[in-house]
């Protein structure tokens, strides 16, 4: 019998209905289009099928991976079997083309459904999010069929995960400064050096390797290839102990003398940073959507704390105090919203995200901090025990900072766009 929140494209008659409503906001917008302006309304009212899709993800939220989330994390555990049912039910390829087995949906799907799996367990919405945004979106965008059709049909059905792998102890925010090489050998490349803090790291089999090849090239010297996990000389390095989403598996993946065919390359050679930089913009719009959930998610448990724990005769959602640190978490997490969804719908009408996606990736991780702390605040001492999740969503906030282009690297896209001729 299939689950009510299956997702795939044969399937989705089989998501449920819900009443739940969003307010359509008709947004009107003059954009430039080479030196002409072209005039659009933006329509950020939800369809039917976005409707049924928030209540599909929010149901598998609260059904499979609310229960045991305090312990995963607890223990670092990743969300194995929960992983397994977000592949079957269509979640890791929800923007692929059904012909190569993804389930045909567009952006805003795909952030609507990341918000709601944030909200109770950001470890697993970060694996929906690398395998859709920086893994599946990369490989049908830029790859070759014969690539797609070995690769990408097994990663959209989640049959297999995948990882991409630009960081390095040296070169975090800056991604020029490339130490793995990957040196042309004629019909297949060598490759060595180390990633470091690779989300998937240890259980994806597919890997995306950016590499440098011809150094005096600068940038234009990098490459990106695909990697499979058994290739010879590919060694997975110790988990990282980390602050938040500790249920994701993150480590350091060493390749040794790894000999990868040159088919495996993605693109025309010296793409490869280009190829990394398309893939981030768009997946600062996942990791947007994830801290604009993990921020209502902690909104949502402080508004029902609000209301259910009394002090002075009274709730505290009765408090001045308390009923304006909520209005400020509404406020921002609506304003987060917005700047998602629009960053979402220029994606999906073709139009260049930069921007949208920096913009929206920096105030919704604000937001997400500045929420978790405030829902910390408010459940007072029981905010600061494991047993009421806002501190985890608090510590699970502050990766959203940091990966995918840090704030400071958002800024810089977000200056240099507003400030250029």
């Amino acid at each position: 019998m299939e689950n009510s929140y299956s997702l795939g494209c044969d399937r989705r008659s089989t998501l449920k209905k819900t009443s739940l409503e969003y307010r359509p906001i008709f947004l009107h917008t003059r954009i430039f289009v080479g030196r002409q302006h072209k005039d659009l309304t933006m329509d950020f009212s939800l369809s039917e099928e976005h409707l049924m899709i928030r209540q599909a993800a929010r149901d598998f939220a609260q059904n499979e991976l609310l229960p045991g989330v305090i312990e995963r994390d607890e223990a670092q555990r990743f969300p194995t079997e929960q992983i397994k049912k977000l592949g079957e039910l269509g979640f890791l390829g929800m923007m692929v083309d059904p012909k190569y087995n993804g389930s045909g949906m567009d952006t805003l799907s795909y952030v609507i459904a990341i918000e709601e799996l944030s909200k109770v367990d950001a470890s697993a919405s970060v694996v929906v999010s690398v395998n859709n945004s920086l893994v599946c979106w990369g490989l049908e965008t830029f790859g070759s069929e014969a690539q797609k059709e070995k690769y990408l049909s097994r990663l959209a059905s989640g049959q297999v995960i995948g990882a991409f792998c630009l960081s390095e102890p040296e070169a975090g925010s800056d991604a020029t400064s490339q130490k793995t090489t990957a040196i042309d050998k004629g019909d297949h490349y060598v490759l060595n050096g180390t990633k470091n803090w690779i989300t998937n790291g240890g259980t994806s089999e597919v890997c995306l390797v950016i590499a440098q090849t011809d150094r005096e090239k600068g940038h234009k010297g990098i490459n990106a290839l695909i990697v499979e996990k058994n290739m010879p000389g590919f060694e997975i390095g110790p988990k990282e102990n980390k602050l938040g989403i500790r249920g994701s598996d993150t480590h350091s993946l060493i390749f040794n003398e790894v000999k990868v065919p040159k088919e495996n390359r993605i693109g025309k050679d010296g793409f490869g940073f280009k190829f990394a930089m398309k893939s981030l913009s768009g997946g600062r719009i996942g990791i947007a959507a994830q801290a604009l959930g993990i921020a209502a998610g902690a909104y949502e448990m402080a508004l029902k704390y609000s209301k259910e724990r009394s002090t002075f005769g009274t709730k505290i959602a009765n408090h001045q105090a308390i009923a304006f640190k909520l209005a400020d978490m509404h406020t921002q997490i609506e304003a987060a919203r917005h700047l998602v969804y629009k960053a979402a719908w220029e994606k999906d009408q073709g139009l260049n995200y930069d921007l949208s996606g920096a913009v929206a990736k920096l105030y919704a991780s604000q937001t997400a901090m500045e929420t978790t702390v405030e829902a910390v605040q408010i459940h007072g001492g029981n905010g600061f025990v494991k047993d009421y999740h806002v501190e985890r969503l608090m510590r699970d906030a502050k990766i959203t900072q940091i990966y995918e282009g840090t704030s400071e690297i958002q800024k810089i896209v977000i200056s240099r766009s507003i400030l250029k001729d």
